[in-house]
């Protein structure tokens, strides 16, 4: 079974809906053993105008982005994120909304497909969320994205190589046009053997039942 799964690596929503993913599928293959499951990671960008490493403007946090895209008051928007990072305790995971920034995740991406060649797709998806929700670093940084590569057992010459030129955009640029296609309209969203779609950070539950159509349809 292919689970394809669009995703930014600045959706919050997306971490989330990844362990609640997970958890299903932990007692899916206990229950399924024989079921070999694919999961395929797709770009998705948030934001395309964001800015990128080098490009002049002051840091945006993710509080102030929340301010200005819906027109909530500041302190509405903290809320918001600090309820978040409430969700994210439950999961073991760490948001400081007051240091993540926001920035162009093109670059991010193109390591992540980088990271797939080379079977490290998981390994890079964690690092990139972690170095966003929890350590505050720029995901449009070229040295943080260097970093993060090469400690997850990337070549240095191939990130290096992916970084000085446009390596692995059109990836990222088909990823994004498919989900055009099929109708994406926020991420994550899930999509199990190219049949069933599953769209936002569902319930454990919810991912529990479509494993189970997904298998069932692929008995029929």
């Amino acid at each position: 079974m292919r689970i394809d799964i669009w995703s930014d690596v600045v959706c919050p929503f997306c971490w989330i809906g990844k362990r609640h993913l997970e958890s299903a599928l932990e007692v899916f293959r206990a229950d399924h053993p024989d079921t070999d499951v694919e999961v395929v990671w797709r770009a998705f960008e948030l934001d395309p105008a964001a800015p990128r490493h080098g490009e002049s403007g002051v840091d945006e946090s993710s509080a102030q982005m929340l301010s200005r895209k819906y027109g909530m008051p500041q302190a509405e928007a903290e809320a918001t994120q600090e309820q978040m990072a409430g969700r994210f305790r439950e999961l073991g995971l760490e948001f400081d909304w007051r240091s993540a920034t926001i920035s162009s995740t093109f670059d991010a991406h193109r390591l992540a497909a980088l990271a797939a060649d080379h079977e490290k797709a998981d390994e890079i998806d964690e690092a990139l969320r972690r170095a966003h929700f929890t350590d505050g670093e720029r995901l449009s940084d070229p040295a943080v994205l260097r970093r993060i590569g090469v400690e997850a057992g990337l070549p240095a010459d191939a990130v290096d190589q992916m970084l000085s030129g446009d390596g692995f955009g059109e990836r990222v640029r088909e990823d994004v046009e498919a989900a055009r296609g099929i109708g994406v309209q926020g991420v994550p969203f899930f999509v199990f053997d190219g049949r069933l779609a599953v769209s936002g950070a569902q319930p454990v539950e919810v991912f529990g039942q479509a494993l189970e159509q997904a298998v069932a349809g692929r008995q029929d």
